[in-house]
């Protein structure tokens, strides 16, 4: 945990989440579809789910070069942990019944290839996210949340279609780099994480964050924040451990409002 992200959670104590996924690959495997499932209703409740456009996958714990993701058409409202695919990097359905869609194994698999750190991955046409993917510039440090991505975020301006060539995957993973997420120029948002948890917060907020500067630059000219306080601040509201705790109260809620997502059959 860094300084500034521990200063924030100051006397936790045993009330702090706990970051582990589990002590086996059962346990952590079932973390992360329970966590993706969760997300999938969180994105949906949101909004950000558009016809059978949108993914977000993790990787599995025990055969790393395999993700679990959702099958092409169902809605990410009624998103069950049953419902997830089993996929390896070759895009074959080793696990689970559905359509696989081809730009999530085409964008994901070079994304998973790419980073061995990144264990899920988010890609959705949420409404601000492709509002803003338009104008081809990278986000501005206006406000505390927008720090979050200051110097590591990317935009990829090199939209030639629906992403089903393989060689565009692998130039977006490449366009990516080390950063936590990528405006995809013309198309949405893109981000990805250490966890189901963050990589889905970093989502969330940068749809939030690409929907406040809409309407800042809307209703006048923005003053932007200092590089160094931006630096400062990502620190701070960007680590991994923020991520993951941010997630948390959407977390609880979703899943007492929707608990059969979790039903496994």
């Amino acid at each position: 945990m860094n300084t500034a992200t521990n200063n924030i959670v100051m006397n936790a104590g045993d009330n702090m989440p706990s970051m582990s996924e589990g002590e086996t690959v059962e346990a952590q495997r079932l973390h992360r579809k329970r966590m993706l499932t969760a997300a999938f209703r969180l994105f949906g409740k949101f909004g950000f789910d558009e016809g059978v456009a949108g993914h977000i996958t993790v990787r599995d714990p025990e055969q790393t070069d395999h993700f679990w993701v959702n099958p092409m058409g169902k809605s990410f409202k009624q998103m069950k942990m049953s419902d997830l695919l089993l996929v390896n990097h070759d895009g074959q359905v080793v696990k689970g019944s559905g359509l696989l869609n081809g730009a999530a194994f085409t964008i994901h698999s070079h994304i998973h290839k790419a980073r061995p750190d990144v264990t899920a991955a988010a890609h959705t046409h949420s409404v601000y996210g492709k509002s803003w993917a338009s104008l081809g510039r990278k986000l501005d440090p206006l406000t505390q949340d927008s720090c979050a991505f200051y110097e590591d975020h990317v935009l990829f301006d090199d939209f030639t279609g629906v992403v089903l060539d393989m060689s565009e995957g692998e130039r977006i993973a490449s366009a990516l780099g080390n950063n936590k997420a990528a405006i995809l120029q013309n198309h949405g948002l893109l981000t990805v994480g250490e966890s189901v948890e963050s990589a889905a917060w970093w989502y969330i907020t940068m749809e939030r964050t690409c929907q406040a500067q809409l309407m800042a630059e809307a209703a006048g000219t923005p003053k932007l924040i200092s590089p160094e306080s931006a630096r400062i601040t990502r620190e701070t509201v960007g680590s991994e451990l923020a991520g993951f705790f941010s997630f948390q109260p959407l977390l609880s809620v979703i899943a007492e409002e929707q608990p059969e997502m979790f039903d496994e059959e």
